[in-house]
């Protein structure tokens, strides 16, 4: 029987709120060693850059429990408890990527549409010697034009889990990096025609982006 992956969730509700250069929470090893490992030997083979719908892959049943578990309740009650939000009816939106493209990382804030962005890195260090030159760490920015101006870096690695509500400063980006970077993205929505017709596209790529590259 496959045991499912468990969070550390008391890791999270520990975890202070930082609050420069805009709120956000990080957690170490969110995923834990043991269930890292095991998630890495059943990730799916994603050979092109982009973001993917759960359902344009083939979800190992490990991988498949994770995203359900990402989903549910709890962390949503953890996440609108810790940032004084009210997320009961926020619509979800979940993504995978596996590959990081030169052109990836440029600075940007997520749509409006995204109340909240959740990133989940399951890399572990075999990218070291780039994780060390700071290529693929995500960078939290004091403002739009300058990548080097950050208050707080993520290296993607070891289960990390990142989770700030989107605003109008909250600039982000990271240093090129070409090669494999795995990183689950979970957003709360909002309930208005915009998020809707994100949500619609969503729903779209999931069909359109089950390509014979994808496995």
């Amino acid at each position: 029987m496959i045991q499912p992956v468990t969070p550390d969730y008391a890791a999270f509700e520990a975890a202070p709120v930082s609050r420069t250069p805009f709120a956000h929470v990080v957690v170490p090893h969110f995923i834990g060693a043991a269930d890292l490992h095991a998630l890495a030997a059943s990730l799916p083979l994603i050979r092109s850059g982009g973001s993917f719908p759960p359902e344009a892959l083939d979800l190992s049943p490990l991988m498949s429990r994770l995203v359900t578990e990402l989903e549910g309740p709890r962390l949503r009650g953890l996440i609108a408890g810790k940032f004084g939000l009210d997320l009961d009816t926020a619509p979800t939106m979940l993504t995978l990527r596996g590959r990081t493209r030169a052109r990836d990382g440029r600075i940007h804030r997520d749509s409006d549409s995204k109340r909240v962005t959740v990133l989940l890195y399951l890399n572990g260090d075999s990218e070291g010697e780039a994780w060390s030159r700071h290529e693929g760490c995500l960078r939290l920015l004091r403002g739009p034009d300058d990548l080097e101006d950050f208050a707080a870096e993520i290296p993607p690695v070891n289960g990390t889990l990142l989770v700030f509500p989107n605003g109008p400063d909250t600039w982000h980006g990271h240093r090129p990096y070409v090669g494999p970077r795995y990183t689950i993205q979970l957003n709360y929505m909002t309930n208005d025609a915009r998020a809707r017709s994100e949500l619609r596209r969503h729903r779209l790529s999931a069909l359109t982006k089950r390509l014979p590259w994808v496995a």
